[in-house]
């Protein structure tokens, strides 16, 4: 017989609730604005790639495109994440989305004009440099608009809606560039703007520990936490490595212009198809129960990246590459909402802020770093190499992290996982309890 309650007669066994974040009235407009938001991005990032290789002709010009959008994450993410716990993290992020309304609609301007090359990566700096403001308090502000027991559902709706917006955005991008490249980049402006919008009616009060001033101890202790918690350390290298050396986005338009010879619309459906395997990867995790081996999961899915990478750099079929960068979305998202839930859950809130900063200058540098790198690589051997040792090194460093940290191979089920204040790996059940860093 099935355990039951003795007040209700019900199973005794907590039914799993899909939509659990979406019943909290703050989580539901955050993320409405927020998937408007990222619809605008994903548009003006198909903007700014095919403008650029289209005006200049050169694979470097789409690894300078990275570096612009690299050199202010690494700059301002310490400082970032001390902004975000210190001051009220929903205004940073109004803030940092003012901003970036203003550089798109420059950036508008400048496409209508045919303006400087070089005053469009200043622009693309400064835009990265809004982003990077409001990215940690963005970030550690979600977990405060749920409980604790909903953050894992909350994480996978992100994850889901952030690829339907990647799906949306290069899709209607690409359309959108065909006919007119300035409109991507006001319409990137208005969704913004709009996301700021929905942020100012939150009910929402913010509270945090008070974190002393600005000294370097201060800015520094989101890398001392992170560097004491080494299976977050792990995770997070790992991500920066497999995306530094998998970075095969960013030569989209050279597949789609010169290999694959699809145009502007293939090249929209080509930039969408790791966000729609993504989504169904999402979609799919959002009805099964909680995985019970997420350290071993992660490792597989970063491994199949890596396959895919190689696949799709020697493919010339545009199907075959759609596939191969459908199933890199996929076995992305699975580690995605692994390395999130896990970071969040196992740091205290009043840190949040700081190590989501230090995550970001490992992911969100090494994303664009990686097309730094993407860029290079083509410009000296060419793009089919540049994506295929990319994804052969991304094999190697998954073997390297799975050698080296049974801990993180090992990892069990992720609600398990608690914040820790000394910086020790939380006391999550391990799949094998003898394993050990």
């Amino acid at each position: 017989m099935k355990p039951t309650s003795p007040a209700n007669g019900q199973s005794g066994v907590a039914k799993h609730d899909p939509y659990a974040a979406f019943r909290i009235r703050n989580y539901r407009l955050y993320i409405i604005g927020w998937f408007i938001a990222l619809v605008g991005t994903r548009i003006q990032s198909i903007a700014i790639a095919w403008e650029m290789y289209q005006r200049t002709g050169e694979a470097l010009s789409l690894g300078l495109v990275g570096l612009a959008q690299a050199l202010p994450t690494m700059a301002l993410a310490l400082p970032a994440g001390f902004l975000a716990d210190k001051f009220n993290r929903t205004r940073l992020v109004m803030l940092s989305l003012a901003a970036m309304t203003l550089t798109s609609l420059a950036l508008a301007g400048l496409s209508v004009a045919q303006g400087s090359i070089a005053w469009m990566y200043f622009f693309l700096f400064l835009d990265a440099a809004a982003v990077m403001i409001g990215r940690p308090a963005r970030t550690a502000l979600v977990p405060q608009l749920v409980p604790a027991e909903v953050f894992p559902n909350a994480v996978t709706w992100n994850t889901s809606m952030m690829q339907i917006a990647s799906v949306l955005g290069p899709a209607l991008g690409g359309v959108i560039v065909a006919f007119n490249v300035p409109m991507a980049y006001v319409i990137t402006a208005a969704s913004s703007l709009l996301f700021l919008v929905m942020l100012a009616r939150l009910d929402f009060r913010f509270d945090t520990r008070p974190v002393g001033g600005a000294s370097l101890q201060t800015l520094l202790a989101g890398i001392q936490f992170v560097w004491k918690t080494r299976i977050i350390l792990t995770m997070i290298s790992l991500d920066l490595f497999a995306v530094l050396l998998g970075g095969a986005v960013y030569l989209l338009p050279i597949y789609a212009e010169d290999i694959l010879q699809v145009g502007a619309t293939g090249f929209g459906w080509l930039r969408a198809a790791p966000a729609i395997g993504a989504f169904c990867m999402a979609m799919l995790m959002v009805y099964l129960p909680p995985m019970k081996h997420a350290g071993r999961a992660l490792l597989l899915n970063v491994a199949g990246f890596g396959v895919a990478t190689i696949i799709f750099g020697i493919s010339k079929s545009f199907w075959l590459s759609f596939a191969m960068l459908f199933l890199t979305g996929a076995f992305d998202n699975v580690s995605m909402i692994v390395r999130q839930t896990l970071q969040q859950l196992l740091t205290p809130d009043h840190m949040r802020g700081r190590v989501s900063a230090v995550s970001s200058v490992f992911v969100g540098a090494s994303n664009e770093l990686g097309g730094l790198e993407s860029g290079l690589v083509a410009h000296w051997f060419g793009p089919v190499v540049s994506v295929v040792s990319g994804g052969i090194g991304t094999l190697l460093v998954v073997a390297g992290a799975a050698l080296l940290s049974p801990r993180l191979r090992n990892f069990g089920a992720l609600h398990d996982a608690r914040p820790e204040e000394d910086g020790e790996a939380a006391p999550a059940k391990l799949a094998a309890s003898s394993a050990d860093d």
